[in-house]
């Protein structure tokens, strides 16, 4: 099942991506005769049962060819505020190799905030001091429930769902410090979307095809088989030290072909007007661009 957020009539709303379009969460409660009260991501991700019942009520309406279809002009980013944001850097032993930095021994983590969430065709405005503007496709990992000290094993249950995401860098305001927060959380550089795709669509996270493309180039090609660290290894890891909760977000990590990662003579960073965009197999496709530099 793909979901996605979006907002209809002036409020937020879940929706269903169904094979005839977009399907608000209410319109497919008040069908089973609930009532029409509009429903968050976070509200189903937050109720597992809520989940799998509309997994049962989906499965009905695609089954009897009902269309409860409405228009939506936009998405949000399928998760529009997570609970934590948790970002790993150096996943990838090709990107460690082409940044020039060590191999991690343990996953290199870091954060970014909810106001760097936006979703898929938003257009991202970066700092007016940040001119070493970077791309990195990745993909993330959706948290469904919470727990601590999560076996390796048991890992990938705690996942409700699988996106598509960016981890846009301004690289000059990534290493003015020790600190990579200033250039990884700036507004809209965490672009997800356009939609999760469910858990149970998914048989294994960690071998699938990610391709990152500037503009219409591909740039970035691998697969998350190629992680240092797995799906699960990351999910048990952060556990350790911070619960994980319904609604959290990870970020696994870039594969190589950034920016960052090429010769210095011939790093060209990424401009207004400029599209990056990140195709997960079975995921659709993100798409963002780069917008005017903010004064």
């Amino acid at each position: 099942m793909k979901l996605a957020s979006a907002i209809i009539d002036g409020r937020e709303e879940a929706v269903w991506v169904s094979s005839q379009g977009y399907v608000a969460i209410s319109r497919v409660q008040e069908y089973f005769g609930g009532d029409n009260a509009s429903v968050r991501m976070n509200q189903i991700l937050e109720n597992p049962g809520l989940l799998s019942q509309l997994r049962e009520w989906t499965h009905q309406i695609t089954r009897k060819g009902i269309d409860l279809t409405i228009s939506v002009t936009s998405l949000l980013a399928p998760v529009p505020w997570p609970g934590k944001i948790i970002c790993v850097g150096l996943n990838y032993r090709s990107h460690a190799q082409e940044s020039k930095m060590a191999i991690p021994e343990s996953p290199v983590l870091f954060n970014k905030y909810n106001n760097a969430v936006c979703g898929s065709k938003s257009v991202i405005n970066p700092p007016g001091d940040a001119r070493q503007m970077d791309y990195e496709a990745e993909l993330v990992l959706i948290i469904g429930k919470s727990g601590s000290h999560i076996p390796e094993e048991q890992a990938l249950d705690y996942v409700a769902g699988y996106c598509n995401g960016n981890d846009v860098s301004a690289r000059d305001l990534q290493f003015r410090s020790g600190q990579w927060l200033l250039g990884k959380s700036c507004d809209h550089f965490a672009p997800m979307g356009p939609y999760l795709v469910t858990a149970d669509e998914i048989k294994d996270p960690d071998n699938l095809e990610i391709t990152g493309w500037r503009n219409e180039e591909i740039v970035q090609h691998a697969n998350t088989r190629d992680m240092i660290f797995s799906s699960r290894e990351l999910i048990s890891y952060i556990s350790r030290y911070m619960t994980l909760s319904a609604g959290d977000v990870i970020f696994t990590g870039t594969p190589e072909g950034v920016i960052l990662g090429m010769p210095s003579d011939s790093q060209k960073w990424l401009e207004p007007g400029e599209k990056i965009s990140v195709e997960i197999q079975g995921m659709g496709r993100l798409v963002n661009e780069i917008g005017a530099f903010r004064a």
